[in-house]
């Protein structure tokens, strides 16, 4: 297929009741550019009525459109990474499927684009998520920012544009901790954040639970940083010297005042215990990702992709 100016990238998850919606507004929103453009909705191993609905939007644009189908269920960022690997355009905006960042802010990113930035971020300045969500980002952002050094004001807002480059950078390195927003932000060498608009989503749910707030909080520390694995060593020294101490405290209490005593013993051994079992499972997690990045397993497996001929 011959280059566009731009390529839009939507990872799709259980839609069915925005995706014809987002379509008909973002296709108006680039018709309004005046630029060529593709838009690529990857499909996540929806299980509603989304797969049947992105067959029947490509049937009538099969002229702009492009669609990607998981075999299952991969993930957000997965789904944003198969879809760059198919990208022709020499601009790439990513998008979620929610509508609960406006496409017609798109063009917005663009303009700024043009002053000479290589990658424009939205951030969601008025955020219409619960409490807990709103919060629990801003958590995350923190913990990003400390750990890794990364500036962005909002990485969970896919409402992003990129140059050509940095998204031929984040296939080649294969990560495998597939945090597209944080990889990217490395590889881009004039980046700024704009603030965008944020909607209350009118149909379906969040595809994010606690459980996954904390796992990509996870993925982001041990795919960009060792802190995690310094915190530990820093720790498990501050235990060995306590514990050395403890010794000898209790050394001297047996010798001196033959003092007996087992329950301080159990609660020690105890805490050794856990924090054994944390370095064992933080250890963990580097070498299995050090496994997967060696052994080249695929992040993901396409099922099918419907395109122009």
């Amino acid at each position: 297929m011959q280059k566009v100016d731009i390529s839009v990238v939507i990872p799709v998850f259980n839609e069915q009741g925005n995706i014809e919606n987002l379509c008909r507004r973002l296709l108006k929103t680039l018709d309004s550019t005046a630029k060529s453009y593709e838009v690529i909705f990857v499909d996540d191993g929806s299980r509603d009525e989304t797969p049947a609905l992105l067959q029947k939007l490509f049937r009538d644009r099969s002229d702009v459109l492009r669609i990607i189908t998981f075999n299952g269920n991969y993930g957000q960022y997965v789904a944003i990474l198969a879809g760059f690997e198919h990208v022709h355009g020499e601009v790439v905006v990513t998008l979620d499927a929610d509508l609960q960042n406006p496409p017609e802010e798109i063009p917005r990113l663009l303009e700024k684009m043009d002053e000479g930035y290589d990658l424009v971020g939205g951030y969601r300045a008025k955020r219409k998520d619960n409490f807990f969500r709103t919060y629990a980002s801003k958590v995350v952002n923190q913990i990003r920012y400390k750990a890794t050094g990364i500036k962005m004001v909002d990485h969970g807002c896919m409402l992003r544009v990129y140059r050509r480059h940095i998204i031929d950078e984040v296939v080649k390195t294969r990560e495998t901790s597939t945090f597209i927003t944080a990889l990217a932000q490395k590889f881009a060498g004039h980046p700024v954040d704009i603030a965008v608009s944020h909607d209350e989503r009118i149909a379906g749910d969040s595809k994010y639970n606690l459980y996954k707030l904390i796992r990509i909080t996870f993925d982001l520390l041990t795919g960009f940083s060792l802190l995690p694995l310094q915190i530990f060593t820093m720790f498990g020294m501050l235990i060995s010297s306590l514990s050395s101490i403890y010794f000898f405290v209790e050394l001297f209490k047996k010798v001196v005042t033959h003092h007996h005593g087992y329950g301080l013993h159990f609660a020690f051994v105890f805490l050794l215990l856990s924090v054994i079992i944390l370095g064992i499972g933080l250890l963990g997690e580097y070498l299995g990702r050090a496994y997967f990045a060696v052994c080249g397993h695929p992040s993901f497996v396409i099922r099918d992709i419907l395109e122009k001929k």
